[in-house]
């Protein structure tokens, strides 16, 4: 997902830089709830897509701008939990 985090009213992203490891993002749809819990923060160049990778596990992965770091973004992944 990419979203901004400042300049509009559906700044989805906007307590981003809050998140830290071990936190659990709540991912709601009118289909299902399901819950992720953080396990990698990064900060990356805007062309570095190696948290993109494929894997085993459900993932989201999250990238935001960095505020006057133009070229750097801000990326944090977290994988399913299941209670």
């Amino acid at each position: 997902m990419l979203g901004h985090n400042r300049g509009n009213k559906y700044s989805y992203f906007a307590r981003i830089n809050e998140l830290e490891t071990g936190d659990i993002i709540t991912y709601k749809t009118k289909f299902y709830e399901r819950k992720y819990k953080v396990d990698n923060i990064k900060v990356v160049f805007e062309d570095d897509w190696s948290m993109l990778q494929n894997s085993k596990e459900n993932k989201i992965t999250m990238v935001t701008c960095i505020a006057n770091k133009k070229n750097q973004r801000l990326c944090v992944q977290a994988t399913q939990v299941f209670e």
